[in-house]
Order: structure tokens, then C-alpha cells, then sequence
């Protein structure tokens, strides 16, 4: 059997190799040329959702919670995403999404918000929520995977540079490095890195274990970490591309205070943490995922949601590789679209 080597041991390469196994691979190799989840995956939100704009994105969530529901508390627990409208323009495009989401299968319903206790929604004109969703801890769910790789025979390698080793397939799943390593093949892969930043506060009171991701019209998200702690984050007006990836200060001050205008019993919860990192953002905010050049494969450019996707795409990248019919349809996701035009950008990018 050939032998596959795949560059990043974030969730992605992880679900990847942990797939090629099950599938009966017995001559893989998962390299990271830091630590397991040490990258992207390590930083993430930690949210799983289905509610997409885009039908092919669905799909992939879909697929995805199956197995973040096997994985089961504490890795995953499903609270749900619960997304607020604050003027009649938003509450439209709620009630735009939510019919489109529930077309393709999706589980979201109109909800009263005020079933959240402790959540202000004095001035919310809709809300809408999939109890499906949820939020789960990247760096365990990757290093359970890789765990499960390994006792199934996946060799793997940390501190090992991918391209320094012998392969008849080379996966590339490693997030805002994957251009270099596509460079060095040949191919030049449309990926840009985006730095966004998250912050932990707390402690926070009385805080229910069962609060959901809540996310406002305006893109400010919250969810809880462990038994008292809230995470915090937004997308930022003032893109910031290609680094440094770097926390500013008046951004975590910012969502501090639209926290404890939405959710008042966190109001002076200290700052525990605050970290940048880099979103692998693509044109369209789409990944690219297939054969790029002889012997060499993509799976990268996930434009932040990587993570919650990853369980699909590692089940369908692997049945591909294998030469068998992938479960879930990765057609639109080739690289050549650009060249082609035809994209179909997600809009609903948190």
C-alpha cells in the first residue's frame, strides 16, 4: 500500500490519518513539525456548528457532529449556538438562513432568548438556535484522535519535518504553512494568514453549564470554559493580514464591555488570557481540498472553521486518497475553482 505522509497534526491532519486507518491504511505517517494541536488547532473557539450559508458547508458540519457527539462530554457537549437579531435587518437574514439551514436538514428553530438565564435581551427582536451545536476543546479532541491513530498503527512523528521524509502521497494540512510546503511542490496555493485573537475572562459567577454559544448580529460571540470562565471574541472591522499575531489590548477591552452589556453577571470578571493566532483564509473562505500536484494533496485554507469540519473531511479526504467514493462531495472544493471563477463564498464566517 502507498505510503502517505501527512504534514500537520492539527485537527485536520489528525482526522485524516485517524480515518486512513479505519479504512484499513497500514503505511501512514503524521508529521508535525511542532506539537500535536500546537498550532491554529490549539487556539481555536472550540464551536461546532451547522449553521451555514452555503449547502456544502452544511453538509460538512453535518457529518462532523456525528462524531463530536460520540466523542461525548467532556471533549464535546452540545449547548448549542444560539445567534441573536438586534435590528430588522438582521432578524431578515436570520429568518433567511434559518429557512435555508432548515431546507438542508438542519435542526434550527426560532427561540424565545430569554430562556438563557442571566442573558439581557431587552433589545433582541429574534433569535434562533440549533441544539445540535456546541462547543468542544480542540486540543483534547485532536490528541484523542491522534491517540486512536496511533493504537490503529499510524506512525506518529512530532518535531519532524514532513518533506523530509519518503512518501508516494503528501497530505498538506497544516493551516497557514501549507502554501510554503505546496511552494516547494510546485504549486501556489491562494491561502493568506488572517490574525484573530480570543480572550478568556474570569471567574464568573453562577455561570449554567448549560449556556449556549451566543452570538450577536453583530459577530461578537461568547461561550463558557470550564466551570467559571467565559471566552470571548469578534471579528475585527480593521483586517489584519499577514501578522504579526499579536493581541491588542483595546479589542479585549471592547468585548468586555459588550460582554457585560449582554450578559451583566460577568460584568468586572478579570482577564485571565488573551492570544492571536492566524486564520488559513482563502478567496472565498472555502478550503481546498484535493490533488494538487503527482503525489501531492491539499487540505487546508479552512478560513477558521477547520476544527469543527474536521471529522467530515477527514473521512472524506481518506476514502479519496484510498480511491474510494467519499461520504461526504468535495468536487467544489478543488483548487482550479479560482482559475474557473466559480466560487460560492460562505458569508457567515465568525
Amino acid at each position: 500500500m502507498a505510503r502517505v505522509v501527512v504534514a500537520g497534526a492539527g485537527a485536520i491532519g489528525a482526522s485524516i490519518a485517524y480515518h486512513l486507518a479505519l479504512r484499513g491504511a497500514d503505511s501512514v505517517v503524521l508529521a508535525e513539525v511542532g506539537e500535536i494541536a500546537g498550532g491554529a488547532t490549539g487556539k481555536a473557539m472550540g464551536g461546532v456548528r451547522q449553521q451555514f450559508t452555503t449547502e456544502a458547508e452544511v453538509r460538512l458540519a453535518q457529518a462532523s457532529v456525528r462524531l463530536f457527539r460520540e466523542l461525548g462530554a467532556p471533549l464535546f457537549e452540545q449547548v448549542g449556538y444560539l445567534f441573536l437579531a438586534t435590528s430588522e435587518e438582521g432578524l431578515a437574514q436570520l429568518e433567511e438562513r434559518r429557512e435555508l439551514q432548515a431546507s438542508f436538514g438542519v435542526p434550527v428553530e426560532s427561540v424565545d432568548p430569554s430562556f438563557v438565564s442571566g442573558l439581557r435581551v431587552d433589545d433582541v427582536l429574534g433569535a434562533t438556535i440549533c441544539r445540535e451545536d456546541g462547543i468542544a476543546d480542540p486540543a483534547g479532541v485532536t490528541r484523542e484522535l491522534v491517540r486512536r491513530a496511533a493504537a490503529l498503527g499510524v506512525e506518529v512523528r512530532e518535531r519532524t519535518d514532513a518533506l523530509e521524509l519518503d512518501a508516494d502521497v503528501l497530505v498538506i494540512a497544516c493551516g497557514v504553512s501549507s502554501p510554503a510546503l505546496a511552494a516547494g511542490r510546485g504549486v501556489e496555493l491562494p491561502i493568506r494568514p488572517l490574525v484573530r485573537q480570543l480572550a478568556d475572562v474570569g471567574p464568573v459567577a453562577g455561570l449554567p453549564l448549560d449556556l449556549p454559544m451566543t452570538i450577536e448580529e453583530n459577530g461578537f460571540h461568547f461561550r463558557r470554559v470550564g466551570d467559571d470562565a467565559l471566552r470571548l471574541a469578534m471579528g475585527e472591522t480593521e483586517l489584519r493580514w499577514d501578522g504579526p499575531a499579536e493581541v491588542r489590548d483595546d479589542l479585549v477591552e471592547d468585548w468586555r464591555e459588550r460582554l457585560t452589556s449582554r450578559y451583566p453577571q460577568a460584568s468586572g470578571a478579570p482577564l485571565r488570557r488573551a492570544w492571536a493566532g492566524f486564520y488559513d483564509m482563502t478567496p472565498d473562505a472555502h478550503p481546498i481540498l484535493g490533488p494538487i500536484a503527482d503525489g501531492v494533496y491539499a487540505a487546508c485554507g479552512f478560513s477558521g472553521h477547520g476544527f469543527m469540519q474536521s471529522p467530515a473531511v477527514g473521512d472524506a479526504v481518506a476514502a479519496e486518497l484510498l480511491g474510494e467514493a467519499p461520504p461526504s462531495d468535495l468536487s467544489a472544493y478543488r483548487l482550479d475553482r479560482f482559475e474557473a471563477g466559480a466560487i460560492f463564498p460562505e458569508t457567515l464566517v465568525l
